[in-house]
């Protein structure tokens, strides 16, 4: 039983790093899938729903991070920051609510897991993001 319950911390701590790792790359994946299921369900096919999947989600992320390193008035960054770690946050959310929908029997500690955990994923997007240029890179 301790070697299940420490397996699972394990889990979870490999999944939040790569929550933090990955967060930043929420909102093109999301516009990527989106452009992608519309693109499959209007008759494109497998491979051509794939390819403007992968345009859109790229374009998205170019676009963004354009925006992002050439903006030099600090609110239109952090508005540019914030569009980016929003998704990053509600994909913390589902994340935490996916891993605690069978381990915390209570809804409102559950909730509360779930806010917390979504924060801290939105905040360390924003962080990422915040972070030098020479910094980012690593």
């Amino acid at each position: 039983m301790v070697a299940v319950m420490l397996m699972s911390v394990v889990l979870i701590a490999m999944l939040c790093v790569a929550a933090y790792t990955l967060a930043v790359y929420a909102l093109p994946f999301m516009l990527g899938l989106s452009a992608a299921q519309f693109a499959y369900h209007t008759g494109s096919g497998l491979i051509g729903a794939g390819l403007v999947g992968l345009v859109a989600a790229g374009a998205a992320f170019g676009i963004l991070a354009l925006l992002f390193d050439t903006l030099r008035q600090p609110i239109l960054r952090l508005i540019v920051a914030l569009i980016f770690a929003a998704p990053a946050a509600v994909a913390g959310y589902a994340l935490v609510h996916g891993i605690t929908k069978e381990a915390v029997p209570s809804e409102i500690w559950r909730q509360i897991f779930c806010i917390v955990g979504g924060g801290f994923v939105g905040v360390s997007a924003l962080m990422r993001l915040a972070a030098p240029a020479h910094m980012r890179a690593a």
